[in-house]
Order: structure tokens, then C-alpha cells, then sequence
């Protein structure tokens, strides 16, 4: 064994798209233009639901944190990510990659809270109108949003305290355009049954409970929208429930498919095309999905053109 074997490994090399160079710069300009979309429109999102009164209800409040978790993932990926195109060296330090595994880390965890906490918003409103105001007070709100941000933080804290414990010596390569903690585990000179075992623990529990309430919650609305007897009314609600379903469906897929399947750590050849959809399509997909299909919403974007003109 060479001297370098034994030497510990304090920075990465982020692999990313590199086997395919000869579509670096289109691979640059889309995520690049992914990029600003998704900041303008989630960022957009939030001040609008910040400076609007009428948006300051709790499905708004909700929606304006959950923008504001999507942009935070954004921001702890994307940018890295696209200056590797164009860098010789693409390296990261070990607390570099601790860091940006942190962030991405607590804005998934926030993200399933949030939209299990807006799937409960939704019943309450459709399957209970009459009781929405005294059911989802602001108190509720803020409660279910701040739980959601420390399930998030703690989460992430937990994944990374155990991170540290392996050790990397040998390969530094991480065959990733980000610093996941699957890639992480398979550099590791110690074994990591433990942080597998963790995450299957964390990540799993927090997956399940998240999906139950949300499948539960668009059941039940499922069911009060097809006993409706306006046919405009129950078309209108089916359209809605159906593109924010998708787009919950997207994201716990493949959250499912990349850390609680059993072969998850062996088969690093599918990580980069998974997690596309849930660090970069959610991101873009979420502002439009949520809001673009709200007639309050886009009634307030006009007003405030038209008072603009």
C-alpha cells in the first residue's frame, strides 16, 4: 500500500457531470437558468405573501415557508454545482461538504413537515370549513412551522454528528454533484452500519409519519370533493388537489427510492439521476404548482402590475 492510503482525506473531489464533457456548457445553462427561476419564483413568493395582508393566512404562511426551504436547498447545491463546470480542481473541504450536507439536510426534513402540515391545512378547509378559523389558528400555524424547523435542524445535526465519526482515507472522489450523505458513506474506511442504520431510522420515521398524513388528509378531501353537486366546484378542487399530490408524490418518491431502499449505499450509479428531482425539479416546480393554479395569488401579482403601470 502507498503512503497516500494511510493519509486522511480532509477534501473531496465532486465528480458531478464529468463524464459528460462535451455538453458542460448546455448542462451549465440549464441549471443555471433552473436556478434563477427557482430563486426568483420562490423568493418572489415569499415577500409577496410577507408585504400582502390578505396572503397572511395560515395556507399562505405555510406555502411562503416552504418557498423559502426550497431556496435554501437551492442555495446550499446549485451554485457549488455550476462552478464545477468550469473548475480544474472541482474540490471541497471535509467542513465545506459537512456544511452544505447541514443545509440540504434541514431544508428535506422542514420540506416533509411543511407539506404534511399543509396537507392537514387543506382538510381542514375543505372537509371542515366551518371550523377552519378555531381548527388552524395562527397560533397553530406558527407552532406547526416552528416544530418543523426544529425536527429539520435536529435531523440534519443528528446526520452530520455521525458523519464525523467515519473516517476517509484513500479515494476522494464523491461521484456527486453535491456532498450526499450515501456517496459520503461509500469513501468511509470505517464501516457505516451505524450511520445506516441511523438514517434508515431518522430518515425512514420521518418519511412515514409525513406521507401517512399526507395520504390521509387527500384522501379524506378526495372523498368531500366527490360529494359535492356542483360539477364546476368538484372539477376545480380534483384539478388543484391533483397537481399538488403530483408534486408531493415527485418529491417523497424519490426521497423513498434514494435513502430507504435496502441497496440504497451499494448502487451509487443512480444517485445523481434521483436527486435531480428532489434538489433541483421540486424547487423549480413548487412556486408554480402552489401558487399559478391560486386565483388569490394571481389576482394580487395583477394588482400590484397593475398599480406598478
Amino acid at each position: 500500500m502507498t503512503e497516500d492510503n494511510y493519509s486522511l482525506t480532509t477534501e473531496f473531489m465532486l465528480i458531478g457531470f464529468m463524464d459528460k464533457p462535451g455538453l458542460k456548457i448546455l448542462l451549465f445553462v440549464v441549471f443555471f437558468a433552473i436556478y434563477l427561476i427557482t430563486m426568483v419564483g420562490n423568493l418572489g413568493l415569499v415577500a409577496l405573501i410577507f408585504m400582502e395582508r390578505r396572503l397572511r393566512t395560515p395556507m399562505y404562511i405555510f406555502l411562503g415557508n416552504l418557498a423559502l426551504m426550497d431556496s435554501c436547498c437551492s442555495c446550499a447545491i446549485t451554485p457549488k454545482m455550476l462552478e464545477n463546470f468550469f473548475s480544474e480542481d472541482r474540490m471541497i473541504s471535509l467542513y465545506e461538504c459537512m456544511a452544505q450536507f447541514y443545509f440540504f439536510c434541514f431544508a428535506e426534513t422542514a420540506d416533509c413537515f411543511l407539506l404534511a402540515a399543509m396537507a392537514c391545512d387543506r382538510y381542514v378547509a375543505i372537509c371542515r370549513p366551518l371550523q377552519y378559523h378555531t381548527m388552524m389558528s395562527k397560533k397553530l400555524c406558527i407552532q406547526m412551522i416552528t416544530g418543523s424547523y426544529l425536527a429539520g435542524n435536529l435531523h440534519s445535526i443528528i446526520h452530520v454528528v455521525f458523519l464525523l465519526r467515519l473516517t476517509f482515507c484513500g479515494s476522494h472522489q464523491i461521484n456527486h454533484f453535491f456532498c450526499d450523505v450515501l456517496p459520503l458513506f461509500r469513501l468511509s474506511c470505517v464501516n457505516p452500519y451505524i450511520n445506516e442504520l441511523m438514517l434508515l431510522i431518522f430518515s425512514g420515521s420521518i418519511q412515514i409519519f409525513t406521507i401517512s398524513i399526507v395520504l390521509v388528509s387527500y384522501l379524506c378531501i378526495l372523498f368531500t370533493v366527490l360529494k359535492m353537486k356542483s360539477k364546476e366546484g368538484r372539477g376545480k378542487a380534483l384539478s388543484t388537489c391533483a397537481s399538488h399530490f403530483l408534486s408531493v408524490s415527485i418529491f417523497y418518491g424519490s426521497l423513498l427510492f434514494m435513502y430507504i431502499r435496502p441497496s440504497s449505499v451499494k448502487e451509487g450509479y443512480k444517485d445523481i439521476h434521483v436527486a435531480i428531482f428532489y434538489t433541483l425539479v421540486i424547487p423549480l416546480l413548487n412556486p408554480f404548482i402552489y401558487s399559478l393554479r391560486n386565483k388569490e395569488v394571481l389576482n394580487v401579482v395583477k394588482r400590484i402590475m397593475k398599480n406598478r403601470k
